[in-house]
């Protein structure tokens, strides 16, 4: 089996499935993506390219309560085997419940497909939602969330003491805020020790103020940094800029 992943968690990442898809099928192979972040660019004509090659794949896994904001929780785990693989892997065939010599095909007994049995219906969620949006609000939502995250990119890049870890694929902005202290440091040890400290400090100084929650984190050997993700239909460019201004208004003096 082959786990590939369209949107990681931290940087929003996509692995090229088509390609991975094309060595899978010539050895043999289940592919499963993860897509539990990403899936969600098929709504968009613009951004499904993210994952071209879904197709060609054994198993998906998305949360349309991520970006698309559906109700929490919903989840769906899909797979292409039409044998009742879900059935043959999860099923007790509890006699109280799933009868095998029903008058009705008995494949309609989903609780049969689940671990859990008895749960909450997570599509009906997804369903009524997309019937009272429509399919275009969807897509617009995907289109506004990556819009305003090409927005931030672009502000990060133009505002002094901010930098980029790397290019965003998706709605993922993963940067540093660098006080001026720190700013003529060169790269290396004493850099990364220090700005290591300055975000968790903004961090504390964001909830004493009140002003805004921006989460931080570490990623392997990379010093704390910042990880905002833009998807509510609500955030507007100004919020953004102010996002960027309170960094700086809260950070300047470290």
């Amino acid at each position: 089996m082959v786990n590939a992943t369209a949107g990681t968690t931290v940087f929003g990442a996509f692995d090229p499935i088509e390609e991975i898809a094309s060595v899978c099928e010539k050895h043999n192979l289940w592919l499963h993506v993860d897509a539990c972040w990403g899936g969600a660019a098929l709504m968009s004509k613009k951004h499904k390219h993210l994952l071209k090659g879904i197709h060609r794949v054994h198993s998906v896994s998305w949360n349309p309560h991520k970006m698309l904001m559906a109700s929490l929780q919903c989840s769906a785990f899909l797979v292409r085997d039409k044998t009742s693989l879900l059935q043959r892997c999860h099923s007790a065939r509890a006699s109280y419940l799933f009868q095998q010599d029903k008058f009705y095909d008995v494949s309609y007994d989903t609780g049969d497909k689940s671990v859990q049995c008895s749960r909450k219906p997570d599509a009906f969620k997804l369903w009524l939602m997309w019937k009272a949006l429509g399919s275009r609000e969807l897509e617009q939502r995907v289109d506004r969330a990556l819009a305003m995250a090409r927005y931030l990119t672009q502000e990060i890049k133009k505002r002094d003491g901010f930098q980029l870890l790397m290019e965003p694929e998706f709605a993922n902005m993963c940067f540093w805020y660098i006080p001026p202290s720190l700013r003529k440091l060169p790269e290396g040890p004493e850099l990364w020790t220090k700005l290591h400290a300055v975000a968790p400090v903004i961090k504390e100084r964001m909830m004493k103020t009140g002003s805004m929650m921006i989460g931080y984190q570490t990623h392997g050997d990379k010093p704390n940094f910042f990880r905002m993700v833009v998807i509510s239909p609500q955030v507007s460019r100004q919020d953004l800029d102010f996002v960027l201004e309170e960094i700086h208004h809260l950070g300047q003096d470290l």
